[in-house]
């Protein structure tokens, strides 16, 4: 029902996963994550408290191979399907033998493959040959697997749902709670390329892309990122513009004055005085 990838960064040490499924919501569901401790994929019928159950046994100083083991061991249904990646890199799989056909798993260097009622047996290496072949962060590495598992065939019913978790792999602090990247599609015709979508928005917000933000940020804000793309790139008049149409609207010019110390803010602001 459902198909997945979870991998370590072995350059930043960031931990994460990303999925795909046929069922609403699959981001509540099938993932779970703790920075600094591991990731962990829990798929078909799995009991739903096993992915906490997973990574407090990670952070205890369990291995992925004896935590899938004896997961595996206990389990009352034999639907289940579960991978385990800690903060080290090691993983460990496994797909209960009653699982769903098409039902499998890859386990490379630092990754691993999983998925249940697959569209076909092409499904699982094309998402491994994807992500070893990606380059880029972890998150796009990750989103270049899901999406050539969707473009093998994916889900055999369909697809509804995807999500895409990335923690640190240094634990949380009060300052930083170590979560890199929490992005859901929960309802769409084509949920993977609408994860990509939203990588993509937040990416612009990441790394200050007023230009791309003008386009695609939601529509009450895109004037604020054309004042601040035009005078990144020296257009006063477009500027001046922008912030004057923002200063129209009920409620704007009081929260534009509150933003007069935002650094982003200021240059541009100082155009209208």
């Amino acid at each position: 029902m459902t198909f997945s990838v979870v991998a370590r960064d072995a350059d930043t040490g960031d931990l994460g996963i990303a999925v795909s499924s046929c069922i609403l919501a699959v981001g509540r569901a099938v993932p779970a994550a703790r920075p600094g401790v591991g990731v962990v994929a829990v798929q078909a019928r799995s009991r739903r408290g096993l992915g906490a159950t997973l990574l407090n046994g990670l952070a205890a100083g369990g291995t992925p191979e004896a935590l899938v083991r004896r997961a595996a061991h206990s389990a009352e249904d034999a639907d289940r399907q579960i991978a385990v990646l800690d903060v080290q890199g090691r993983v460990a799989a496994d797909t209960g033998r009653g699982s769903f056909p098409v039902s499998g798993h890859e386990i490379g260097d630092g990754f691993s493959v999983q998925g249940n009622m697959l569209a076909g047996t092409e499904v699982l290496p094309a998402m491994a040959h994807a992500f070893t072949s990606a380059t880029g962060s972890l998150p796009d590495r990750l989103l270049a697997a899901l999406t050539a598992g969707q473009d093998a065939g994916g889900d055999l019913r369909g697809r509804q749902s995807a999500a895409l978790l990335v923690v640190t792999g240094s634990p949380a602090t009060e300052d930083d709670d170590g979560v890199v990247v929490d992005l859901r599609v929960d309802d769409s015709g084509d949920p993977v390329a609408q994860l990509r979508m939203l990588r993509n928005l937040q990416r612009a917000y990441d790394e200050r892309d007023y230009e791309y933000l003008t386009l695609f940020a939601p529509e009450g804000a895109r004037e604020l990122y054309a004042a601040l793309a035009a005078s990144r790139r020296g257009d006063r008049e477009a500027a001046r513009q922008a912030l004057a149409a923002m200063r129209s609207r009920p409620g704007w010019s009081g929260w534009l004055s509150a933003m007069a110390g935002d650094a982003r803010l200021a240059a541009v602001s100082r155009l209208l005085d």
